[in-house]
């Protein structure tokens, strides 16, 4: 997968690994990823579906409607190359904190969905439920911070809880932030991702 890896200063900080939404690239979030830990070392991944030339995670079959078998099989190749990716440039695998927003969000939360070791914590901005009726890991303790819009039209309020019951209910200590931006991510709401990351990192 085409990505950006960032060599922090502090080697016991966990690595963000961080995930663009829908025609993003590995270079969006990097700034991000600078206000959240700026001592961490950072993984961007760039998604590796295009949809109309612009790249993303994994398919869709229409606005808010999920290609549920390619949802899964990138989940799968992402867990995959996580894996080779720590392995490639000396970081620990077990502690790497997903940051996503939008489909980057979508995507990550799948991988806590599929896998109790994908991530130590997570910070997803304007993330849906990635599937639903699927019985999840045990995800007891994994700090989970979800940013969401109380007028988001790409997202509703009631996705957001629905997913924020679903973590919890895995084990996971999950906080809900409500933004009134819409789906747009904002810098007051990076920031208290940030503080967040503070309180449990």
């Amino acid at each position: 997968m085409k990505h950006i890896f960032k060599q922090g200063s502090d080697a016991s900080a966990p690595t963000l690994v961080l995930f663009h939404g829908t025609g993003g690239t590995e270079e969006d979030l990097l700034p991000i990823g600078e206000m959240i830990s700026p001592t961490s070392s950072v993984l961007s991944v760039r998604g590796n579906v295009l949809e109309n030339g612009m790249p993303r995670f994994f398919r869709r079959l229409a606005e808010g409607v999920f290609d549920l078998e390619d949802l899964i099989l990138r989940t799968h190749e992402v867990y995959d190359f996580l894996d080779e990716a720590a392995e490639k440039y000396g970081v620990d695998r077990h502690n790497m904190v997903a940051v996503g927003y939008s489909n980057g969000a979508n995507i990550a939360a799948s991988l806590l969905f599929h896998y109790e070791d994908a991530f130590k914590g997570a910070i997803l901005h304007h993330p849906m439920v990635p599937l639903r009726d699927k019985e999840l890991p045990n995800l007891s303790g994994i700090p989970i911070f979800i940013g969401a819009g109380r007028n988001d039209q790409m997202c509703s309020a009631q996705e957001s809880e629905d997913l924020h019951a679903l973590l919890t209910e895995a084990g996971t200590v999950t906080e809900l932030h409500w933004e009134n931006n819409g789906h747009q991510l904002t810098r007051t709401e990076i920031l208290a991702a940030a503080a967040w990351y503070g309180e449990h990192f």
